[in-house]
């Protein structure tokens, strides 16, 4: 009995391996938002990691958490540094163009819980009435990430957080 348990339990280990396995190497995450505002005034609450404070969605999940900013006050070269609880991780975040009003890309490093590389871009764009606001993360799934993936996707796990980060950033930009 005890055998056959085990064969079981290596059984569902390889499964899931296996689907793993055949999961995508790539992720990405995107969500949108329009917002009562101009692009500019949207625009400068991305481009300054500072203004991330009121409305990341991460920045309430541990008011002790660490940031450090060095680099260009706001714009290309501006850099984040972050270490906090298991909620939030450590990690490093970089803007490595910045168009304005239009568009922000920002190289994100995670340290912890696991190591990761990705790439987020938010675009702007003029709409009747203020700014559309697109958030878009992707980058190389590694296989830690696959496993994951299995249970739950990276759109899933990540999308609501966007989603929460936007809605913030949509009250602060419409005050």
């Amino acid at each position: 009995m005890l055998k056959i348990a085990i064969l079981l339990i290596l059984l569902l280990v390889a499964v899931i391996l296996i689907i793993a396995a055949m999961k995508p190497n790539t992720f990405r995450v995107q969500r949108s938002i329009d917002i009562s505002a101009p692009p500019e005034k949207v625009f400068a609450l991305i481009n300054d990691f500072r203004q991330w404070q009121g409305w990341s969605p991460w920045a309430k999940l541990d008011p002790a958490m660490k940031s450090n900013y060095t680099g260009s006050k706001a714009g290309q070269g501006a850099i984040y540094d972050w270490v906090g609880n298991k909620k939030v991780g450590e990690g490093r975040m970089e803007i490595t163009a910045s168009t304005p009003p239009a568009q922000i890309a920002i190289k994100l490093d995670f340290l912890k819980p696991f190591a990761s590389s990705n790439t987020t871009l938010f675009t702007l764009e003029p709409v009747t009435g203020g700014t559309r606001v697109t958030w878009d993360m992707q980058g190389p799934a590694l296989f830690i990430t696959k496993i994951m993936q299995v249970f739950m996707s990276m759109d899933k796990m990540i999308g609501k957080d966007f989603e929460a980060g936007l809605a913030s950033m949509k009250a602060l930009a419409e005050r």
